[in-house]
C-alpha cells in the first residue's frame, strides 16, 4: 500500500477502508509517513468528509494508536461529559465532583485552552500547586481513592490524535466535522468509559456559530460513540452569552467554587445540574434525567460536591484554602467598561469576549504563549438586560496597562443595544439528542 494511493482515492471522493485508514494514521504516527502527506490527506477530508464506518474508523485507530486506560477495579459506573468549549464555561470542574460524590467514577482527561476559549487544564492550574500532570499510575490512584480526578492527556493517550491536531492547527482543517469527532472521542474512550455526556455549545461564542452545524457534530458523535460500544447523550447548549459571569482562570475557579457553596449564577448553576443529571441517569445511578437532577441538587445542597473538589484539590497537590478565597491569584488592577447609551443588551459577540479575556494574559494565542492566571473580566449585563448610560458593562481584571486599550476596544464592539425593547433570550439548553 501506498500513501499517494490512498490520497488520491480520497480526493476523487471514495469511501477508505479501514486498513487504508490505519495505515495512513499509524504510519504518521510512528513517523513512516511524512506530514506532508498527512497533511493533503487531511485536506481531503475536510472537502470531501467522511462516511460513518470511515469516521469510527479513524477514531478507533486514533484510540488503539496509544493506551486504554482500565477502571474495572474501582467500584461504580465510569461516564465522563467533554463540552467543546466556550466563554466561561467552567462546568467540569463542577460536574466532575458532584457527579462522582453521587456515586459515579469520573477518569476526566482534559485540554488546555486556545484563542477565545478557555481551557479546564489552565483553570486548575490556577490553583497553587495543582498538579494536572499525573501519570497513568497516579491517576488511578487518585481516582480509585476519590472517584475522580482531572488531568491532562499523557503522552501514552492517543498520541496520533496529538499529531494530528497539531498539523489541522496549521493547515485549516480544524473545523473537519469526522476529524472533530475522532479527536474528540479517541481521548474519552481511551479513558475507559461506560458513558458520555456532550455539550455541544452552539451561538457566537461557540465553535459552532449555527444550530445546524452543531447538529451535524452532534449526530456524528452520536452514531460514532454507538458504534463503538459507548452510551452517549448530547445536549446542545447555548453560548450566545458567557456562561455565568467570570471568564478567565482564577476567576472562573472562584465562581465554580461559589456554585459549590450553593451560590453562583443561575445559568451556571442550572446547566450543571442538568448535565450531572445526565452522567448520573447514563450511569444508573438515577432513575432518570428527573430523579438525576434530583440526586445532583442534593450534593450541592449537602456540600458533598464541595468536599469531593477539595479532596481532588488536595490529591493533586494544590491549597484546599482557595474555599476561603486568600489564595487563588488575582490581578493587581480592576477597569469598569462603561456603556455609552441607554438600551437593552440585545446581542454579545461572545468570541470577542473571550478574545478581550486572551488580550488580557487570560488565554494564549500560540500554544507557548504564557497564561496570567489573575487576569480576565466579569460580565456584568447579559443579553436581555437594560442598561444606563455609564452602567458598567464588564469589569476587565489585568497585570500589564498595555493591554487595556485593545481590550476595552473590544468590549465596546461586543455589546449591542437596543434602545426601544427588551430582546428574547435564547434558551440555555435548546435540545437533548440520543442515539
Amino acid at each position: 500500500m501506498r500513501a499517494v494511493d490512498v490520497l488520491k482515492r480520497k480526493r476523487a471522493g471514495a469511501e477508505l477502508s479501514r486498513e487504508e485508514i490505519a495505515f495512513l494514521v499509524n504510519g504518521f504516527t510512528a513517523g513512516e509517513i511524512p506530514d506532508y502527506q498527512v497533511s493533503a490527506f487531511l485536506m481531503a477530508v475536510c472537502l470531501r468528509g467522511m462516511s460513518a464506518e470511515e469516521t469510527v474508523a479513524l477514531t478507533e485507530t486514533m484510540l488503539r494508536s496509544g493506551v486504554i486506560l482500565d477502571f474495572s477495579d474501582v467500584s461504580g459506573p465510569k461516564i465522563d461529559k467533554h463540552s467543546t468549549g466556550g466563554v466561561g464555561d467552567k462546568t467540569s470542574l463542577i460536574i466532575a465532583p458532584l457527579a462522582a460524590s453521587a456515586g459515579l467514577v469520573v477518569p476526566m482527561i482534559s485540554g488546555r485552552g486556545l484563542g477565545h476559549s478557555g481551557g479546564t487544564l489552565d483553570k486548575l492550574e490556577a490553583i497553587p500547586g495543582f498538579n494536572v500532570r499525573l501519570d497513568e499510575k497516579r491517576f488511578h490512584e487518585v481516582v480509585s481513592e476519590i472517584g475522580f480526578a482531572m488531568v491532562g492527556q499523557t503522552e501514552a493517550i492517543a498520541p496520533a490524535d496529538r499529531k494530528l491536531y497539531a498539523l489541522r492547527d496549521v493547515t485549516a482543517t480544524v473545523e473537519s466535522f469526522p476529524l472533530i469527532t475522532g479527536s474528540i472521542l479517541s481521548k474519552k474512550l481511551a479513558e475507559g468509559i461506560e458513558g458520555l455526556v456532550l455539550d455541544v455549545k452552539v451561538g457566537s461564542g461557540a465553535f459552532m456559530k449555527t444550530r445546524e452545524d452543531a447538529e451535524t457534530l452532534a449526530r456524528s458523535m452520536l452514531s460514532t460513540a454507538a458504534r463503538m460500544g459507548t452510551k452517549a447523550v448530547v445536549l446542545l447548549t447555548d453560548m450566545s452569552q458567557p456562561l455565568g459571569t467570570h471568564v478567565g482562570n482564577a476567576l472562573e475557579v472562584e465562581e465554580s467554587l461559589a456554585v459549590l457553596r450553593g451560590e453562583g449564577p443561575r445559568d451556571l448553576n442550572r446547566l450543571c445540574i442538568r448535565l450531572t443529571a445526565h452522567m448520573l441517569a447514563l450511569g444508573g445511578i438515577a432513575s432518570g434525567v428527573e430523579d438525576g437532577e434530583r440526586r445532583a441538587q442534593e450534593e450541592l445542597r449537602s456540600g458533598r460536591g464541595l468536599s469531593k473538589f477539595l479532596d481532588m484539590v488536595r490529591a493533586q497537590g494544590g491549597d484546599p484554602r482557595i474555599v476561603d478565597g486568600g489564595v487563588l491569584p488575582r490581578a493587581r488592577a480592576q477597569k469598569e467598561v462603561a456603556a455609552e447609551a441607554n438600551g437593552f443588551v440585545a446581542a454579545i459577540d461572545t468570541e470577542m469576549l473571550g478574545t478581550a479575556a486572551m488580550v488580557l494574559g487570560a488565554g494564549r494565542e500560540k500554544v507557548e504563549d504564557v497564561i496570567d492566571p489573575g487576569a480576565g473580566l466579569v460580565v456584568g449585563k447579559k443579553l436581555g438586560d437594560e442598561v444606563r448610560k455609564g452602567e458598567p458593562l464588564v469589569t476587565l481584571h489585568y497585570n500589564d496597562p498595555s493591554r487595556l486599550f485593545e481590550a476595552e476596544g473590544m468590549i465596546q464592539q461586543a455589546y449591542s443595544l437596543d434602545g426601544a425593547r427588551r430582546p428574547s433570550v435564547p434558551e440555555l439548553i435548546q435540545a437533548v439528542l440520543e442515539p
